[in-house]
């Protein structure tokens, strides 16, 4: 796969936006009766309606063409006003695939950049498809069906069954950089190992040809005692004589027992005491205290360190399902419900709620929410490798006896039966199947084993190469170019990431654009030709990223 910078479109940084709404943050505070909760889902609320009603003289800035508009998804305001506007496209009412870009805005309201996911620009001939839309779902049906496996596990475990496409939505293809007419059908069904299955193809509308797939449900595999996190203490919620696991404190996040079961939202953990589980699989309560403390320990990491509120930055908590299915070896995050659910095993004895695991699947939420990177490809080697990286960092955060802090990933949870991680950032290969450089096949990977480029990224930034012991545990990093680096700190590391992952990356960004993205993050955050950014600079380049 040949390699790109991301495409950058740059807008006069002087030219001023006609209409344009000047932003001040405490004029669009909440009132000082609100929590710091409310008042921070207000602001953020505030500020994409603001965004919204730049949508229409931003399209003129940009030159759209007149079928196309703007539909405001995210934005966020530095400090010193720096304004940056996340848009989807549509055109001539269309959604388009690929056209979500990102307006980056001085304080006075005048453009400095945009970020595009793809520069192409929109033209269609016509908005008649020569293939019927009862068709394209009929025919894409079929081609799940016929599919081997989906591509969403590192396993690709086949499907078991194939619930039929009940409509065809009409888009505008435009990821590849050649706009055009296309289907977007949502097939859903559940794969042999019980994981739910909700796939999304495209179809060009003329000759029904499969353009695109990727999976949406994207997998890892008071005082609570849990399998993983040992005695913590838990926000509950007290109704009459019983004590619930829902934390109004944090968006109302609460978790709920499926009793082995695969669909609904099952019954919210509930006890007469202020006390949850025995810290053994035989109590089921266990298995929901690890479940809620990773909740809430991912949304107190990024409410802290990024100033996020929740998810969506919209104050709105998830909700955990635990014991899911029987024998189920795996865990995964669904947008669709806005819920993170975990087998139990191997047995029914093995539960996946180690904090990682749960750090690393709500951050496919985040991921969602802001770049939404695709989850094929490149792209979905990053989507992957972010929910890694934020995983480690939850990780890193809790900082629990029970659970040291180190950069493997899922190493409690023994899913290949030898205690062994699933995932090893320091080098990635010795997973058996992940990437330590970058190269032209790694586009091709399962998206599990591309993420390893970026994985490894992330490790050299925070901690450098070569042979050393953190944490008490002993890592060996190597490097490409055979270079020596001291490394910046995870901190500064994931302070960096984040900034990319939600100002610069858009849906398409491959590891190039992540080279870029995370430069411009760099200096936004230390300045050009910082210690940081010549560090990120070295590091891209010492996982093979030029």
């Amino acid at each position: 796969m040949k390699r790109k910078l991301a495409a950058v479109a740059v807008l006069s940084a002087t030219a001023l936006l006609t209409g344009v709404i000047q932003v001040s943050t405490a004029a669009q505070a909440a009132p000082a009766s609100s929590s710091p909760q409310a008042q921070s889902a207000q602001q953020h609320a505030a500020v994409l309606k603001i965004a919204a009603g730049q949508a229409g003289p931003l399209a003129k800035a940009l030159k759209l063409g007149d079928k196309e508009q703007l539909v405001a998804k995210d934005a966020t305001v530095d400090k010193d006003g720096t304004r940056h506007l996340r848009f989807e496209r549509t055109y001539a009412g269309l959604p388009v695939i690929g056209g979500d870009l990102v307006v980056h805005q001085k304080a006075d309201g005048s453009v400095k950049s945009v970020d595009k996911a793809v520069t192409a620009r929109i033209a269609l001939p016509s908005l008649t498809p020569k293939i019927a839309a009862a068709q394209a779902a009929a025919q894409v049906t079929g081609t799940v069906k016929a599919t081997v496996g989906v591509t969403a596990d590192a396993d690709e475990s086949p499907l078991a069954q194939v619930q039929p496409a009940d409509r065809a939505e009409l888009v505008v293809w435009a990821t590849d950089g050649d706009p055009r007419l296309a289907y977007r059908t949502t097939v859903e069904g559940v794969r042999a190992d019980g994981t739910p299955s909700r796939q999304i193809l495209v179809t060009d509308a003329a000759d029904g040809r499969v353009l695109a797939t990727h999976e949406t449900i994207e997998t890892a595999v008071g005082t609570g005692n849990g399998v993983f996190v040992g005695q913590v203490p838990l926000t509950t919620t007290q109704s009459g004589s019983q004590y619930r696991l829902n934390d109004a404190s944090r968006g109302g996040q609460s978790t709920s027992d499926l009793n082995n079961g695969t669909s609904g939202t099952g019954s919210v953990v509930a006890n007469t005491s202020d006390s949850f589980g025995d810290g053994t699989v035989n109590n089921r309560e266990s298995a929901a205290v690890d479940a809620q403390f990773g909740a809430a320990t991912t949304w107190d990491f990024y409410k802290s360190t990024f100033g996020r509120n929740g998810i969506r930055n919209d104050g709105v908590g998830a909700l955990s399902r635990v014991h899911y299915g029987s024998n189920y070896v795996n865990a995964f995050w669904d947008d669709s419900c806005f819920c993170m659910s975990y087998g139990d095993g191997a047995n029914n004895t093995a539960p996946l709620t180690e904090i990682d695991v749960a750090g690393h699947e709500m951050s496919h939420g985040v991921t969602a929410a802001t770049a939404n990177l695709n989850y094929a490809g490149e792209s979905g080697g990053l989507n992957e490798a972010t929910s890694d990286i934020m995983g480690t960092m939850v990780e890193w955060y809790a900082n629990l006896p029970s659970n040291p802090p180190n950069y493997w990933i899922g190493e409690l949870i023994n899913l290949r039966g030898d205690g062994s991680p699933l995932r090893y950032m320091d080098q990635p290969s010795k997973d058996g199947g992940s990437a330590d450089y970058w190269d032209a096949n790694v586009g091709n990977l399962d998206v599990h084993y591309s993420s390893g480029v970026a994985n490894h990224f992330f490790y050299l930034l925070s901690e450098g190469s070569g042979a050393k012991t953190i944490n008490g545990f002993s890592y060996n990093s190597p490097t490409y170019d055979n270079s020596t680096l001291a490394g910046i700190g995870r901190d500064k590391a994931a302070q960096i990431w984040y900034r990319a992952l939600t100002t610069y990356f858009t849906s398409t960004t491959d590891y190039a654009g992540a080279r870029a993205g995370t430069l411009s993050a760099a200096a936004d955050l230390y300045g050009s030709g910082s210690a940081e950014y010549n560090a990120v600079a070295a590091t891209w380049t010492a996982v093979n990223v030029n």
